[in-house]
């Protein structure tokens, strides 16, 4: 699960009263704020708890026109460096039922409230449907700009609105799923190009769409395997979370005990022929077809394959019980990180021609 990151000041802080209510903290110590644990400072921070801090960052004279780095639960990033760009810390918190419909629950969430924690509240608030995305790591507010998911499920599916302030007017707006241009890991708050996000807005809330009647989602190898091992033909969304959460642990490191950014590759997605052409000198790998016609490769085979389980550079290493996890075995700084990551990608690239892209985001 992910680590519940402290409040209060690191040893060294020293923070700046710039008003009445406005606080920016110097010289942050970034480790406890990033899941792999690497090291950085920001040179300047500020805690965004409610919607009103990020009004007063934009209004201040000086602060409104600094670059900007939205940090929620640093569980998708690499820090190679000290951050010189002000550093929004999102923790605006609340969970809330806002609606009841005859088709779905809508819940809307602090984009500071942990993700798996808001997948749990929901199941005892009695409204499903978001079990098969329970521990995965980081914020809320930052499921929507990965679209994160897992097992058949992805935050696209559950995504009724966001709710984002526009970094230069302030102005609070609220965007339907339908103009947020989700793609695999991908959505307008990565996008740089005209319509893109990315840089110009932050968001404070995120409204789930629980659909009813629910419906199970069981179609991944792992659940079929827990429902042979368990005799459950029909799990209930509870026992799909805690099988979810199972699955998880006994394949990823947790990262208060080993610092890593869960996924470190994307699933490459090839055509057919690509796929049938890898088939014929790699008969094992794993691949799933998609419903367009393209067919989706596993990652962590393909490094697997490349022999890369285990292997490191300094303190970074690929985590031995999957090969799609780079993990921090001590004091690995983020420049061993992208080492290894360059040297997985030329890898899989020379033995299978497929280029990986990483998930997380190069800081």
């Amino acid at each position: 699960m992910q680590q519940e990151m402290p409040n209060t000041q690191d040893e060294g802080q020293r923070p700046i009263q710039t008003n009445s209510t406005l606080v920016v903290e110097e010289g942050v110590n970034l480790r406890p704020y990033n899941s792999f644990g690497l090291p950085a400072t920001a040179q300047r921070l500020v805690r965004i708890r409610q919607e009103s801090d990020l009004r007063r960052v934009i209004d201040h004279p000086e602060l409104g026109r600094a670059p900007k780095f939205v940090l929620g639960g640093g569980s998708n990033i690499v820090l190679t460096r000290d951050v010189e760009a002000l550093v929004l810390k999102m923790e605006i918190m609340g969970k809330r039922v806002v609606e009841e419909r005859e088709d779905a629950w809508i819940l809307e969430v602090g984009a500071g409230e942990t993700w798996h924690e808001v997948v749990r509240w929901s199941l005892e608030q009695g409204c499903p449907g978001l079990e098969n995305l329970a521990l995965i790591p980081g914020t809320a507010g930052a499921a929507p700009v990965q679209n994160i998911g897992a097992y058949g499920v992805e935050a696209k599916d559950r995504i009724e609105a966001v709710e984002v302030i526009d970094l230069i007017t302030g102005r609070l707006v609220r965007l339907p799923a339908s103009v947020l241009a989700f793609g695999y890991r991908d959505s307008v708050f990565k996008q740089t190009g005209f319509g893109g996000l990315a840089g110009k807005s932050v968001i404070t809330r995120v409204l789930l769409r629980c659909p009813k009647p629910w419906i199970p989602q069981l179609g991944y190898l792992d659940l079929e395997r827990k429902m042979l091992e368990t005799g459950i033909t029909v799990p209930s969304a509870r026992q799909i979370f805690d099988w979810v959460c199972q699955i998880r642990q006994a394949k990823l490191p947790d990262p208060r005990q080993i610092g890593n950014a869960g996924s470190f590759f994307k699933n490459p997605v090839v055509s057919e022929e690509q796929c049938r052409d890898i088939i014929g000198r790699d008969p094992g790998i794993v691949h799933y077809p998609m419903p367009d016609g393209t067919v989706k490769l596993a990652a962590g085979w393909l490094i697997d394959a490349c022999g890369w389980k285990g292997k490191s550079v300094g303190g970074a290493a690929v985590y031995e019980r999957q090969a799609l996890v780079l993990v921090n075995r001590g004091e690995a700084r983020g420049a061993e990180v992208v080492t290894l990551a360059r040297a997985i990608q030329e890898s899989v690239y020379g033995r299978f021609g497929i280029r990986l892209e990483p998930e997380p985001v190069i800081v």
